[in-house]
């Protein structure tokens, strides 16, 4: 039996494989009731990018298009920022902040 972080490492796993899930599925998977799934997102959802979404069609829960997990990556607005300060930088410092945006521009 999984103890509740293992099942919310997990769900956060399958999240962000599968993008989106409801909640009855997450719970007929994980062998507990829809009441524990919620609670388990509402902890997720402190340290990561998930939102529940309610309504018959296309509600469930999402993880953020961006948010990948073990992948370091940037927010949209966090590299929008980052193209629009470089220009403003010279040598050195130029050469690190490109560095940073073309590592993350295949994210």
């Amino acid at each position: 039996m999984m103890t509740a972080i293992e099942r919310r490492d997990a769900i956060l796993d399958r999240l962000c494989v599968r993008r989106h899930d409801q909640v009855k599925n997450l719970a007929e998977e994980f062998g507990v009731s829809e009441k524990t799934i919620r609670t388990d997102i509402e902890v997720l959802a402190c340290s990561y990018p998930i939102e529940t979404v309610r309504g018959r069609h296309g509600g469930g829960i999402y993880v953020a298009d961006w948010y990948h997990r073990g992948r370091k990556t940037l927010s949209p607005e966090q590299a929008a920022l980052l193209k629009k300060l470089a220009p403003s930088l010279e040598g050195h410092d130029l050469e690190v902040m490109n560095s940073i945006i073309n590592q993350f521009a295949a994210y």
